[in-house]
């Protein structure tokens, strides 16, 4: 116990330390939000992945890998494919449309630039959006660390809730963008470090990949079908997370942030090639963890969401067993932090600043940052203190009600010169509204991010066509920022 507390120190130590280093850098909002659009394409692909991939990687995925076998799987191929369309044909484009419509910071910025929103109504829109599905996001994180310190020191449940919440906000709230930044691209480092030795780790001590694949098999002879229990729908459903890629503000932020357009090409391979080695070791955890479990019957696996937790404390010493767990810290840690500082500069950007004192200085908008971010986490901290809340649960909920109402809007708005600001408004509303709606329902038991883009996608065709009469300057705007964006990628 004393070693792995000693490595969970000396990590959130080393984090802290990094935000401390980045404060210095911090001195406008843009620094704050933005980092000044200095990332380079290293960090740019690993913070995109990091800050993606929450403690659902290393808690929720495995889990529902270990319950019902290989044909979860799914989730992981959907996210795949729909991250690398994401780099491939949003990141680029978005990263010189939001610099050069106005240096929007944030996507309620972007989208009142690119529609020439004078009332700020897809601004107001989006920011409740955000507002909304990111508490929801947030308060997942929390309980992930919370699972954490649960298990790992024997802490009562909201114990372990309030270190885990209090070892984030600290470094994001000192050192904004360039410290979520920074660090996760250390997380990522240890995260992919984990997901790659701890299936290994498992294999070898049941034996062998025949061995471990008789003991999988043992549980049920569907195990290793990836077809197994699947409907059309089922598949839909599960490939269809991939969507939601479009419209994560965390990770569309990464983009935004990037230092050139030109970059973006090395940063989609490096963070493709993280999330693939990342994914595959996840799968494998949590379907080798019924060979573990199977060969382990004294030690119990109550919460099959903690199976990477149990098998790392079993198999490593307790220096690297530490280490290993700091990763889930890590995946924690990294999606929080962003998530909360988009959350708190949509508060700070688009309503205080723009709203009530256009006037603020930029040091007092860095503050006004702060203490929203602590506002924010305190919503998401009492969400979280439900313990029976399910991480995968949660993440789903806030990851279809982003996909749906960001992601067309954001996928058409840089491709289409066509789209009206009326589009864009409904668009958005209508896959919100979709997404509460039918996971109020369940309807058909397909996942409401695929309705919810959809039904989104089509109303902003349909509203943008029957509102082109006063689009032209709108229309021009796309004309300049379509050119821009071709100077950028040939270099002029």
């Amino acid at each position: 116990m004393f070693t792995t507390t000693t490595t969970f120190i000396v990590y959130i130590f080393a984090m802290i330390v990094i935000g401390l280093y980045a404060a210095r850098s911090t001195s406008s909002l843009k620094d704050y939000v933005l980092g000044g659009r200095s990332l380079g394409k290293v960090i740019t692909g690993l913070s995109a992945g990091a800050s993606d991939m929450s403690g659902w990687l290393l808690m929720g995925l495995p889990g529902a890998l270990y319950v019902a076998g290989i044909s979860q799987a799914w989730i992981a191929i959907g996210l795949t494919i729909g991250s690398w369309c994401n780099w491939k044909f949003v990141a680029a484009r978005l990263r010189s449309f939001t610099q050069n419509a106005s240096d929007a910071l944030t996507l309620p910025d972007y989208f009142s630039a690119r529609f020439k929103d004078k009332m700020r109504i897809t601004a107001v829109i989006s920011a409740f959006v955000i507002l909304i599905f990111f508490v929801v996001y947030c308060a997942s994180g929390m309980v992930s660390g919370a699972r954490l310190f649960e298990q790992t020191f024997g802490l009562d449940y909201q114990n372990a809730l309030l270190i885990g919440a209090v070892s984030t906000i600290l470094y994001v709230c000192i050192g904004g963008f360039l410290a979520v930044s920074w660090t996760d691209a250390v997380q990522a480092t240890l995260m992919i470090f984990a997901l790659v030795i701890t299936p290994v780790i498992i294999i070898a001590d049941v034996g062998s990949i025949s061995e471990a694949n008789a003991l999988v098999a043992a549980k049920g002879p569907d195990m290793a079908n990836i077809l197994k229990g699947t409907t059309f729908i089922g598949l839909i459903s599960l490939a269809g997370w991939g969507l939601g890629y479009m419209g994560q503000p965390h990770i569309l932020v990464r983009f935004m942030a990037a230092s050139t357009v030109r970059g973006m090409g090395g940063a989609r391979r490096i963070s493709i090639a993280w999330m693939i080695f990342c994914l595959l070791g996840a799968v494998m955890v949590g379907y080798y963890g019924v060979a573990f479990a199977a060969k382990h019957p004294d030690i119990s696996v109550d919460n099959p969401e903690q199976i990477f937790i149990i098998v790392t404390q079993t198999l490593f010493t307790p220096w690297l067993a530490g280490i290993l767990l700091s990763a889930i810290l890590a995946a924690v840690m990294s999606t929080l932090s962003c998530q909360l500082l988009v959350s708190s500069t949509t508060l700070t950007a688009d309503f205080y600043h723009r709203l009530i004192r256009k006037s603020a200085s930029q040091t007092e908008l860095v503050w006004v940052g702060r203490i929203m971010l602590l506002l924010v986490a305190a919503v998401a901290y009492i969400i979280a203190m439900d313990p029976n809340s399910g991480i995968l649960k949660l993440v789903s909920y806030a990851w279809a009600g982003f996909g749906a109402s960001f992601g067309p809007t954001v996928l058409i708005s840089v491709f289409w010169k066509k789209m009206t600001l009326p589009g864009a408004v409904f668009g958005m509303i209508s896959g919100a509204v979709t997404v509460i709606v039918w996971e109020y329902f369940n309807f058909l038991d397909l996942y409401s991010l695929v309705p919810g883009f959809i039904i989104s996608c089509v109303v902003i065709f349909v509203v943008s066509l029957l509102t082109q009469k006063n689009n032209k300057d709108v229309e021009e705007l796309y004309t300049f920022l379509e050119k821009k964006f071709w100077q950028e990628v040939k270099g002029n």
